[in-house]
């Protein structure tokens, strides 16, 4: 439909008719094709369309998108300042923290010249680095195997005995272990 110029969609809305005269779209269609065979084809949709755009609106004039979002400076400012603070912060949480939509905050950022680097770890889609050179950043990989503490006390008779830190997990040969050498030492 983008190659219809106004005066197009009004010769459309002609070919169409008015009350009585009125034409049926496959009518139009037929004698768009027989009038303009050098133009691509309509479909009924497109004059479904055209029609529908002059009785809501009057004209056929191409409908303007919707207008930017004006975003003053103090925003502007305060999305900047905050981007300062944490560079990794999502495009999406910044514009939710400044109550923006978030292509809003990509352009704000693109004209500011801050471009997402990624930053080298083994989930690449997670994490971006917003800055207006690439800083070749790495971060440290988590390990599988987390980082924990387990701690045994026990009673005997009335005595607590303990604690016992674990920096690993407490499996049967540590556990013998502290009960030869911590627990009964002479034995």
């Amino acid at each position: 439909m983008s190659y219809l110029t106004e005066s197009l969609k009004i010769e459309i809305l002609m070919m169409i008719g008015y009350g009585d005269r009125a034409r049926t779209q496959c009518e139009v269609v037929r004698l768009f094709r027989e009038t303009h065979p050098d133009l691509p084809p309509l479909n009924q949709g497109t004059i479904s369309k055209i029609e529908a755009q002059y009785r809501e609106m009057g004209h056929v004039r191409k409908v303007p998108s919707k207008r930017q979002a004006v975003v003053d400076d103090d925003t502007k400012l305060n999305l900047l300042l905050a981007l300062e603070e944490n560079p990794i912060t999502p495009a999406r949480q910044l514009a939710r923290d400044s109550n923006l939509n978030h292509k809003t905050v990509l352009k704000i950022l693109k004209y500011e010249k801050k471009r997402p680097y990624k930053v080298v770890d083994s989930f690449r889609q997670n994490c971006r680095y917003w800055a207006e050179e690439n800083p070749h950043w790495m971060r440290e990989l988590h390990t599988q195997r987390s980082q924990k503490t387990n701690v045994w006390a026990g009673i005997i008779q009335d005595i607590i005995v303990g604690p016992f830190f674990f920096d690993d997990t407490l499996n049967g040969a540590r556990y013998l272990r502290l009960l030869q050498h911590e627990l009964m030492p002479s034995a």
